[in-house]
């Protein structure tokens, strides 16, 4: 038994679609409409365990460094013993904050 194969063309001619989303879609001649996104409200809820009161208040900015490889596994292994014990802080993340921040004020980068 085989299949009758046809285009993508006859296919999407042989379905009922309203042309003018078909248009949207196909050219990006406007966006879809979405519904309008809920606005946070006045008060932030606390920061989520685990994240100190800093990460609430700064946002975060991404970067992509490369890192000793020694370095890179010892701080996993450590992360994830500490998330095992349930010790604060355990996000890599949160770890690294705490760590690099005595450098950046030692130095005078930040106050």
């Amino acid at each position: 038994m085989t299949t009758q194969r046809r285009s993508l063309d006859e296919g999407l001619k042989a379905t009922s679609l309203d042309r003018s989303i078909e248009e949207q879609f196909v050219y990006a001649k406007s966006k879809p409409e979405r519904p309008p996104q809920s606005q946070p409200s006045p008060s932030a809820p606390d920061a989520p365990e685990g994240q100190g009161q800093s990460a609430s208040q700064i946002g975060r900015a991404p970067l992509t460094i490369r890192f000793r490889a020694d370095y890179a596994h010892a701080l996993k292994r450590a992360s994830l013993e500490r998330q095992i014990a349930k010790i604060h802080p355990h996000y890599l993340q949160d770890i690294l904050d705490e760590a690099i921040e005595p450098w950046l004020r030692k130095h005078g980068y930040i106050t």
